[in-house]
Order: structure tokens, then C-alpha cells, then sequence
């Protein structure tokens, strides 16, 4: 039987409800319930409740649940999700565990770990739920992925997701999206592939959420049996799903389908614009991004950061400096500049233009960083080659609250590659185990990067032989370094490994495989290897490829093949391969052939003065002195200048860098010192200095005194002075290890009886007892 109060019955006051969407009518309505004698009617206070958190009128929400002398479970469920997810919703939580008598249900505890600030929190919620008996609810397991994967507890989220008895649609979606969310994308779709097998239920939310995984894979043909289910199950034509094809297409290069799955979008909301315009942005299109943009204002007639990130020319910013600084004071107009997305966005795209300083000074107006602004920041100067900075960058970051995540590490330890800073590459691979990142295949690569450019071969090795999972970049990685060390035969073992077990290799590969050949002179080799490339695995040599023959025939003593090989190339060779063939003819002493790449040279790349100054060597060698001084003199004339020789090494975590002639240091008189002794101990053991490549009109004296205070010379001298007896020397030149430093350390490793490794512009050598890993070929 209905009961009345008043005028006004339940149902009207609820029908009331239901039409007041502004807070005026609700406070109106409020007013009809309490003149009415239902202030305390739990059915009529839960929806008007809901209502007001509906209009954002949370603190009247409150007001109005703590006029209820007895809320029941519903009501506090309303409010625990209404306040997700602020603090609140924890507050009533444990507001009601503490102050009633009543007991949570799955949609509390669902509601509440929505609502977790922290992981930690997250977990307490769990354990809870798990105690009250909620452990196979699909409500709260469905919350306990979403939360985990928030916080990247990856782990955890598949141990619940796992762990369910039945697992219904919902379920299935929550854990692909949070896979999606933490790049997890080969999961993501295996996960799917998963559900369609078990025969589950799929909606358009699943087909939506699954395909930006393929499109970051890149994996254009199971995007398209993606879009064969979707149009069987009849989702084909949803705007979220033709939104995800849109984004799939374009990311995989095509473009023109994008285009026309666009097309069939009626009315295109914002989300689908900005999917378009990324599209066109990603493929280098930017004046048809641009263009759409300009339609997009028209029609709809705003904007979002999404659509200004998209429109931002991150993928192809040669060219587009003007572009992207008219973006930004579109961006500053509008106030989308203010969201972080948009800001590192901006970031990135001067770092890649070499804009460095407008880059940090966006950084540095960010009104809020977030992690992806700090990575921006750290890889931006990484590419750019400011190491010291990315380093001295993320030292700030490690200070401040924000953690690293897999492409900070990737990004310092590139820096750490670069630089050569072993010591504190090791600092950071003690981080990744702390943070448990040694099993993201990513992180593992950069690891083995690091060490093999570090000059520690065997460590890189070890971690290599130690994963479990291997992409085919980390095989590039471990057969460049190998390369780069000289153990051409290693590499290509390695090489045939990786055939083996069925990866396919990429031109990456077939280069990494080649440079090993160059510096082992494995020639026959590298020729079977060039053809299986070109002919087997039809991939199109590029000018790295043909460098590469280049060298190895070269450094071979083979130079008129070399020759014969350029001529034959089908298409136009570049500096890279002139350079590389005049490289190897100051190896054998070749003035004729140096004197045919040397006019290709200067005709294509005349402003470099390195290969003017390798061509004066040349001369020099041959003691055709006057030739070699009109070489330099056309240096002289066009102001041509060579990049200055420098040598890093670092002694307990500190870098000292030296340079040729260098008397800076604050213990020079003992570097001298040190120096002069060992030469004395040299010259007794038969060594001469390699003087004829210097200046043709300087006294003899004065020549071996200019290559007696090279930079790797005094480098490898204060080694000697600051470092206990037996222990390795590590030093890293800028430029090729000359002739002469090469002999010296040769003798050096053998009078002290220490291992000096030396990372140069080419490779590493590793001397040891007199002689070096190179077998001087080199």
C-alpha cells in the first residue's frame, strides 16, 4: 500500500528527481521531500543523492547524507562512488567500518578501491574484500585489475584476473585496457585472442580497446581480421571502433584507408578529428593535418590537448619549426598549453629540431610535470648528445616524487652509452632491480647496450644469455656489440642463432652483422652475407649497407674490388662510402685511388674538413710533403676547422676529460711526469714514435713531442697515477685512435702490466701484455 505524507506522494517526489538537472531545482525538490516527511526516506535521500553528485553539488551530497540518522549500505555505496576518487570515498569507507554495524558489500568494496590514492591502499582493500568473502566477485576483481593497473602492478592485476572462476565481459575489457595502458601490447593481444578462443562474449568497447594494441605493434594484417570480427559481429560501423581503425591505419602507414574509414563517419565527434588529424601528422602529411584542424574549428568548433598533441609535428618535425611555435601560441590562447600532455608534446618536437633551450624552457614552465614531461626532457638531451645534461637531468628527477618508469631508464641508459660512464650505468641497473624493471625486455636491451658500449663485453653477454624473452632489437643490440669489440666470429654465431630460432632479420641486423665483418676482416663472410640480404631476405641496401662492403674490402688491403663495388652500386654513393674507401686507402697508402674518393669528396661535401685532413696524411705517408701542405692550406683558405681530439676517463665515478696538449689538469706535473717516464721505458723496448703523418715542416723533435702529449696519452697517464696497481683502464676518445697512441698503449699494457680498454670513433680496442684485441686492423 502506498503511503502518503503530506501532499506530495514517493513516486512524485521521485519523478521530481529524475527531471531536476541543475542544483536550484534539486535544492527546490529537497525542500517538497523534507514539507512532505520524507527527509529520512532512505529510497527518496539515495536519489536525490545521486543527483546532486550528478550536478557536481558534492558538499551538498554530504550535508544531506549526514542529516540520515540510519544510512543503510546503499546509501553509503552512493556516496563512496560519488566521491571517487577523492579521499572522501576512503573516509566514509573506513567511516563505516569503524562507526556502524553494517557490512560492506561488493559494490563498496568495488566503489572504495576505485578510489585508492596509493597501491598500498589498493592491497589493503583487497585484503579486506578477500576477508569478507568478495574474492571471486567479478565487481571488485573487475576494480582490482583497473586499480593495479593504474599503478603498474601489472603482475598482481593478472594474478586476480587469473585467479577468477568465471569471468564475464567486463572483466575480460578492464584487463585488456589496463594492459593497453602500461604498453603491455603483445599481452594485450594475446589476452584478447584468449577471450574470442573461450568463446566470451565481445562487445564494441572490447573490439575499441583491443585496437590500439595492434596499432602500436604495427601489425597492420591482424588489424584487419580485428576489423573482419568487428564487421561480423556487427560493430564494424561504431564510431569508437572506426576511430581505432582509423588510429591503426594511419599508424601503420596507411594513410588513405584512414581516410576513408573517416569518411564514413557521419558526424565526427572530436575524438574521431583528432584521431584523423594524428594520422596525417604521423605520416608526415602536416598540411592536411593542418588543413582538418582548420576544419575542425569550423564544425565543431573546439579543441582538446588530444587534438593538439595529434597536430603537433613530432613524427616529421624537419622543416616545421614555424609550424610548431605557431602551435604553441595557438596552444597559450587556448590553454591547452596548461596540459601536460601538450606541453611535452611541444617538448619533444624542439628537442628533435635541435631547439634545444626552447625545449628546457617549456620543461622548465610546466606547471605540472608529469613523468612522460621528465622522459621528454631526458631523452631530448640525449639525442642531442648532451649526456652530461640528461644525466645531471634525472639525477633532479630521482630527488623530486616521481619515479622512473621503462623509458626513463631506456633514455639515461642511452645517455650512459653515450658517454661512456660505466660506473654510474651500473648505479642504474642496481635502480632497475630495485624497481624489479630487469624483466621488461626494453629496459634489458638498453642494458646491454650500455655495457657493450661501456667497454664490458661479458656483462652485456650475460644478461643477453639470461633473458627469457628476446626481440629482435635485442639481438641487433648483442651482434653490434659484439662488432664493436671485434669478435666478428661471435657475431655472426649469434646471427645464425637468431635465424635458427626463426627471427627475421631487418636491415638493423644485416648492418650490425656487416660492421662485425669489417673489423675482424671477415671478407668472404660479409660478401655472403650482403647477397643473402639483397637476394634472400630482399631488403633494399641502404648507404650504412654499401659503407660497409666498402670497409670491408677496404680494410682487406682490396681496394680496387672497393672500388669496382662503388661504381657498380645502383644508386649514387655518398659521402658515407667515399669516406669510408678514403679511410681505407690511408691504411694501405693508396694516393691514387685516395686522390679518385678524395674530388668526390670535396665535391660533395666540401665544408668537412676531416677528409681534407685525411688526405694530407695521405701525402705525408708517401713524404709527398708539398702536396700535403696544399691540402691544408685549402683548410686554411675556406676556414675550415677539424673536430678538436678529446679523452674521457672516468676515475671513481668523476669524468676528466683531456685534450691534446693538455696542462689544465690539476695534477699535470705528475701526468708529465709519468708520461716521460714510460716513454723512456718504451724507447728501450724498441718503440719508435709514428711521426710521419705530422705537420711536414716541424723539426723531428717537435713531432714526436706533438703525438707524445696527444689526449689519450694523458689520459692514460693519470689512469696510471690514480688507480691501484692491476686494475683495468678504461678510456673513451672522440675521434679514431691515431697510429702512434695505438703502438704507445700497446707498450704501456705490456710495461705495467694492466688491461687498458679504449672505446674510440670506430670500435674498442682492448690492450693487454703488448698487444691489442684488433690484431691492428682497426
Amino acid at each position: 500500500m502506498q503511503m502518503i505524507r503530506g501532499d506530495i506522494s514517493r513516486n512524485t517526489l521521485l519523478a521530481l528527481i529524475n527531471k531536476a538537472y541543475t542544483l536550484p531545482h534539486l535544492t527546490e525538490t529537497h525542500a517538497q521531500l523534507i514539507r512532505n516527511g520524507y527527509q529520512h526516506d532512505l529510497a527518496t535521500v539515495t536519489k536525490l543523492t545521486q543527483k546532486l553528485f550528478d550536478v557536481g553539488a558534492t558538499r551538498h551530497a554530504l550535508a544531506l547524507f549526514f542529516s540520515v540518522p540510519k544510512p543503510d549500505i546503499f546509501l553509503f555505496n552512493v556516496l563512496i562512488k560519488g566521491f571517487s576518487p577523492h579521499a572522501s570515498s576512503i573516509s566514509l569507507y573506513t567511516h563505516l567500518r569503524k562507526n556502524t554495524t553494517l557490512f560492506p558489500d561488493n559494490y563498496t568494496y568495488s566503489f572504495a578501491i576505485a578510489a585508492s590514492p596509493d597501491h598500498n591502499l589498493g592491497m589493503c582493500l583487497h585484503a579486506h574484500a578477500v576477508l569478507d568473502g568478495f574474492a571471486s566477485n567479478l565487481f571488485v576483481a573487475s576494480a582490482l585489475v583497473d586499480v593495479y593497473c593504474k599503478f603498474s602492478l601489472v603482475g598482481y592485476a593478472r594474478k586476480v584476473f587469473d585467479k577468477m572462476p568465471e569471468r564475464d565481459t567486463v572483466l575480460w575489457n578492464t584487463m585488456i585496457t589496463g594492459l593497453v595502458r602500461n604498453c603491455c601490447y603483445d599481452d594485450t593481444f594475446q589476452v584478447f585472442r584468449d577471450m574470442v578462443a573461450r568463446g566470451v562474449r565481445l562487445d564494441s568497447t572490447t573490439v575499441a580497446t583491443v585496437l590500439p594494441a595492434v596499432a602500436e605493434m604495427q601489425e597492420v594484417k591482424v588489424g584487419m581480421g580485428v576489423q573482419c570480427l568487428a564487421l561480423k559481429l556487427g560493430f564494424h560501423f561504431d564510431e569508437y571502433v572506426l576511430t581505432g581503425l582509423i588510429s591503426l591505419f594511419s599508424k601503420c602507414g596507411d594513410v588513405d584507408t584512414a581516410r576513408l574509414l573517416f569518411g564514413m563517419i557521419s558526424k565526427p565527434d572530436l575524438v574521431s578529428y583528432n584521431a584523423m588529424i594524428s594520422g596525417f601528422s604521423c605520416n608526415g602529411e602536416t598540411e592536411s593535418s593542418v588543413k582538418l584542424f582548420r576544419e575542425l574549428l569550423v564544425s565543431v568548433r573546439r579543441v582538446s590537448s588530444s587534438t593538439m598533441v595529434g597536430l603537433i609535428p613530432v613524427s616529421s618535425p624537419f622543416g616545421h619549426l614555424h609550424l610548431a611555435c605557431c602551435i604553441q601560441g595557438f596552444c597559450l590562447k587556448s590553454g591547452t598549453i596548461l596540459h601536460p600532455s601538450v606541453s611535452t608534446a611541444l617538448t619533444t618536437v624542439y628537442s628533435r629540431l635541435n631547439e634545444i633551450d626552447l625545449a628546457r624552457q617549456l620543461f622548465d614552465e610546466s606547471s605540472e610535470k608529469t613523468v612522460a614531461a621528465w622522459n621528454a626532457m631526458i631523452s631530448g638531451y640525449t639525442q642531442n648528445g648532451l649526456t652530461e645534461m640528461a644525466i645531471s637531468l634525472f639525477q633532479e628527477m630521482m630527488a623530486t616524487e616521481f619515479l622512473p618508469n621503462p623509458v626513463t631508464i631506456t633514455s639515461i641508459l642511452s645517455a650512459c652509452a653515450q658517454l661512456g660512464a660505466l660506473s654510474f650505468g651500473k648505479w642504474v641497473h642496481q635502480l632497475i632491480r630495485s624497481k624489479d624493471l630487469e624483466t621488461n625486455i626494453y629496459v634489458s636491451t638498453a642494458l646491454i647496450d650500455m655495457y657493450a658500449k661501456c667497454g664490458n663485453i661479458s656483462d652485456a653477454w650475460q644478461l643477453f644469455d639470461s633473458m627469457s624473452e628476446k626481440n629482435i632489437v635485442t639481438w641487433n643490440t648483442m651482434i653490434f656489440g659484439y662488432g664493436l669489440h671485434g669478435y666478428g666470429h661471435e657475431a655472426l654465431q649469434l646471427f645464425d642463432e637468431m635465424l635458427r630460432l626463426e627471427f627475421h632479420p631487418s636491415s638493423v641486423t644485416f648492418l650490425s652483422v656487416l660492421y662485425a665483418c669489417s673489423h675482424a676482416g671477415l671478407v668472404r663472410e660479409g660478401d655472403e652475407i650482403f647477397h643473402a640480404m639483397v637476394n634472400k631476405y630482399r631488403i633494399v641496401p641502404l648507404a650504412e649497407h654499401y659503407a660497409c662492403m666498402v670497409d670491408i674490402l677496404g680494410r682487406a688491403g682490396q681496394l680496387e674490388k672497393a672500388l669496382e663495388f662503388i661504381r657498380r652500386m645502383p644508386v649514387e654513393p655518398g659521402p658515407a662510402v667515399w669516406g669510408t674507401l678514403l679511410g681505407a686507402c690511408m691504411i694501405h697508402k693508396d694516393t691514387n685511388i685516395a686522390r679518385v674518393a678524395s674530388e668526390k669528396l670535396f665535391e660533395l661535401d666540401p665544408g668537412s674538413a676531416g677528409y681534407y685532413v685525411l688526405l694530407s696524411n695521405i701525402y705525408s705517408v708517401e713524404r709527398n710533403f708539398p702536396k700535403a701542405a696544399s691540402v691544408r692550406e685549402v683548410v686554411k683558405k675556406r676556414k675550415l676547422s677539424k673536430t678538436p681530439g678529446c679523452t674521457l676517463i672516468e676515475i671513481n665515478g668523476s669524468p676528466h676529460v683531456f685534450v691534446s696538449g693538455d696542462r689544465s689538469h690539476s695534477q699535470t706535473e705528475a701526468i708529465y711526469a709519468k708520461l716521460e717516464k714510460l716513454t723512456g721505458k718504451m724507447r728501450e723496448m724498441g718503440y719508435q714514435s709514428e711521426t710521419v703523418t705530422a705537420l711536414h715542416d716541424v723539426e723531428e723533435e717537435e713531432k714526436e713531442l706533438m703525438f707524445n702529449v696527444h689526449s689519450e696519452k694523458l689520459a692514460i697517464a693519470f689512469g696510471l697515477i690514480t688507480t691501484e696497481p692491476g686494475t683495468e683502464i678504461r678510456i673513451i676518445k672522440n675521434l679514431r685512435v691515431c697510429l702512434d697512441c695505438h703502438t704507445a698503449t700497446k707498450f704501456i699494457s705490456k710495461i705495467t702490466e694492466r688491461v687498458i680498454v679504449v672505446r674510440d670513433a670506430n670500435r674498442f680496442h682492448h690492450f693487454k701484455d703488448g698487444i691489442c684485441s684488433c690484431g691492428d686492423y682497426w
